[in-house]
């Protein structure tokens, strides 16, 4: 079973990388964060809290559009064209399935946040040019934009010779290589001097906040798997949309309302708080993210997502395929 489980999710990872929405929405997400040392210039406190701010909100937005429209390629479109038969019709359990396919989404998008992290880490440590006597951090220019292109430039020179999938070699291009770039900005000071390694920009603060929004993709992944067994792409990203809202907003809709209403009280119990994975706030105001808390909320978060798969295994232990 476990080879089953195995194939299903290396199958699914790969179908997801090679989809174009991944690697679009890949450039978009690198693009967005990188126009958020722009965007974040223009307050007259520290510009580069709102930096923090922004560019963990730009990788919450961009991973949902991402597990949304990945769950509905690899797992509604097979619904719809029947292809799920071959699969299903083989001594392959339903629930295996499902899990495989969650397993190679959520192996795919770690790897989107993997690459996304790396440019956050970036622009972290070039920081917002406040004003025009600010100089460029050329460091984290030259050996990000190197990678980032050589990654490119290679993966269009094997498609065009050895028909190899761009999107993926890119992809895969890039780990090793945006890893290489991070360890050498990691090393190297802005005065190209050497120094402590990632001194001035990584520390274990940034590293959990990425985690616990990462967290959160996951649950949006999960949620995308549980609808794409019945409905389309518009409607698994609406609804994706509407439990992260409902998450981030319940003490607001219904915590503060508990004592006073039934219903409200009820809401709230059924309604998983995802405030406990939004630590921005605790970023922008200085306060100490500890490891136990992180710990602690990254495992509330996969008992929601496990709850969810449960739903998944439900909905698609019953659904037409054939």
């Amino acid at each position: 079973m476990f080879t089953r489980f195995l194939g299903i999710a290396t199958n699914s990872l790969t179908e997801t990388v090679r989809q174009p929405i991944y690697g679009i929405l890949l450039l978009v997400t690198t693009f967005l964060l990188i126009l958020n040392l722009s965007l974040a210039g223009y307050t007259f406190d520290d510009d580069n809290k709102l930096l923090k701010d922004l560019s963990l909100s730009t990788m919450l937005v961009c991973g949902l559009f991402l597990a949304a429209f990945s769950a509905a390629g690899v797992l509604s479109r097979e619904i719809e064209n029947k292809t799920v038969l071959t699969v299903v019709s083989k001594p392959v359990n339903r629930p295996v399935f499902i899990l495989g396919k969650f397993a190679g989404l959520a192996g795919a998008l770690a790897i989107a946040y993997y690459l996304s992290g790396i440019v956050f880490l970036l622009t972290m440590r070039h920081k917002v040019m406040s004003r025009s006597s600010d100089d460029l951090d050329v460091p984290v220019i030259v050996f990000g934009c190197a990678a980032f292109f050589a990654a490119l430039l290679i993966a269009a020179f094997c498609n065009y010779l050895y028909d190899m999938q761009f999107s993926s070699t890119s992809v895969t291009l890039s780990i090793p290589l945006m890893t290489l770039a991070l360890v050498l900005v990691c090393l190297i000071g802005p005065k190209w001097q050497i120094q402590q390694f990632g001194k001035d920009f990584i520390d274990g603060q940034i590293i959990g906040a990425v985690a616990l929004v990462f967290a959160m993709v996951m649950i949006a992944t999960a949620v995308a798997v549980a609808v794409s067994t019945r409905l389309g792409q518009v409607a698994t990203l609406g609804i994706c949309t509407l439990v992260l809202m409902i998450g981030l907003a319940s003490d607001y809709l219904f915590g503060q309302l508990r004592d006073a209403s039934l219903l409200a009280r009820f809401a709230y119990w059924i309604s998983p708080n995802l405030a406990f994975l939004w630590v921005a706030d605790a970023l922008t105001q200085n306060n100490q993210i500890t490891a136990q808390y992180v710990g602690m909320a990254f495992g509330y978060a996969m008992l929601i997502v496990l709850a969810w798969l449960l739903i998944a295994v439900a909905l698609f232990q019953k659904r037409e395929v054939g």
